[in-house]
């Protein structure tokens, strides 16, 4: 409405532009919150882009909920994200259904859906997933059980139930859920996924051993690695659950593969920094003089001895784009997009400060140059980088399976509240 009154009706290119600007940095957060150069801040910063462009099209009333579903024509994480938005807080059941039924027949799509249920306020899900939770669907269900993950709220005896039921979506995302928001009285229902099929019994050995159990559930796991069959979070969390020795073993192991190509040895870096093991830091910098891995090298030293390499200067300029960090033309066979933001060190410097510093470190096992407890987590979730933060949160929920594991991921100004918190 202007001074005399007169209302006027959204822009429709402006309208378009919140539209496909909302959807846009939604996919780009997605890679923003697991990067290794980013810091909560950065990631404020974003966020506060991403809510003006959902505050315009909240402000442009029916014209943004229509701009939002023509997008749904190409559906996508993002449009599907922008849209469930609109049909969230316009309290619109049937269209959160057809959403729900879209993320069904395109898969990737349902993890636009989960994470504006992520995004959406307490307040304006107040109601909305009580009547998911109660849902015939089993698609619904896992919805509604979804978003209680996301916000770390405790659904109560229906968590028990879907975990119990029959249909594989909502027995899964029960796991995920209880592991997350600490229901330890659901380990038992948590082992009884260990012998069901695949992914079932892994999802229910990962729900598990965050629940606390170090036994058949930690034990299914280091199976998988040994088989070589894990996949990276769940590497990573046997790491961090099992002992010193095993970890230090397995390690050896994981070097030993990496012999045999880059992808391999590139899990070997990732790895040996996960585990924390100053151990590790010779073999580490030896990876330095591989331009095809010395980035993640340098990143693992880093998340053990916390050296900041821009900060001291042990930078380098990039190598000459031809042949360096060559895959042999399959980037996603080694994961080049690891690397992606982070610096190049120069070996040299990098050995010279190891040489200085090495005997400060205080313990063999480290997390940013402090020994893992919970103190030193909570710092690194203050300041830490993104995949540093994911570390400690894990760690975290180690130490205290009956409690809520820090979402790393949650909107900026939700975490921030948790973290300044007494």
């Amino acid at each position: 409405m202007n001074a005399g009154g007169v209302i006027r009706s959204p822009i429709a290119a402006v309208v378009r532009q919140h539209a496909d600007d909302a959807a846009a940095l939604r996919v780009v957060r997605s890679v923003l919150v697991r990067a290794p150069h980013v810091r909560l801040r950065h990631l404020a910063r974003l966020d506060e882009r991403i809510a003006a462009h959902l505050d315009g099209l909240a402000v442009a009333g029916t014209s943004g909920t229509a701009v939002c579903t023509a997008a749904l024509d190409s559906p996508g994480p993002g449009q599907v994200f922008a849209a469930a938005i609109r049909a969230i807080e316009d309290r619109d059941d049937r269209s959160l259904h057809r959403l729900i039924a879209l993320s069904v027949a395109v898969l990737d799509c349902r993890r636009g859906l989960v994470s504006a249920f992520g995004w959406a306020s307490a307040a304006t899900l107040r109601g909305l997933v009580q009547s998911l939770l109660a849902a015939k669907d089993p698609e619904a269900c896992a919805l509604g059980l979804a978003a209680c993950r996301l916000h770390r709220v405790d659904p109560g005896s229906l968590l028990r139930r879907a975990l119990d039921g029959d249909a594989l979506v909502t027995q899964e995302e029960a796991l995920r859920t209880a592991s997350m928001i600490g229901r330890t009285d659901c380990l038992d229902g948590a082992r009884r996924a260990l012998s069901g099929p695949q992914p079932s019994a892994t999802a229910g050995a990962v729900a598990a051993c965050l629940l606390g159990d170090r036994g058949d559930a930690l034990a299914h796991l280091q199976g998988l690695v040994g088989a070589g069959t894990a996949s990276e979070p769940v590497l990573c969390l046997a790491i961090l659950a099992s002992s010193h020795d095993w970890s230090r073993s397995t390690l050896r192991k994981l070097v030993d593969a990496g012999r045999g190509g880059v992808a391999a040895n590139r899990r070997a870096i990732r790895a040996a920094g996960w585990s924390g093991d100053v151990a590790a830091i010779p073999w580490l910098l030896a990876q330095l003089a591989d331009d095809q891995v010395s980035r993640l090298a340098a990143e693992s030293v880093s998340l053990i001895t916390g050296v900041d390499l821009a900060a001291l200067g042990l930078e380098r300029k990039p190598p000459s784009l031809a042949g360096a960090g060559d895959s042999g033309g399959d980037e996603a066979a080694v994961g080049i997009a690891d690397d992606e933001s982070l610096p190049w060190p120069d070996p040299e410097r990098v050995n010279a400060w190891w040489r200085a510093n090495a005997d400060r470190m205080p313990a063999p096992v480290l997390l940013l140059g402090g020994v893992p407890g919970r103190q030193q987590c909570e710092l690194v979730l203050r300041d830490g980088l993104q995949r540093q933060r994911l570390i400690a949160a894990v760690r975290l929920k180690l130490f205290e399976p009956e409690a809520a594991m820090f979402n790393v991921a949650a909107p900026s100004w939700r975490q921030q509240r948790l973290l300044s918190a007494p």
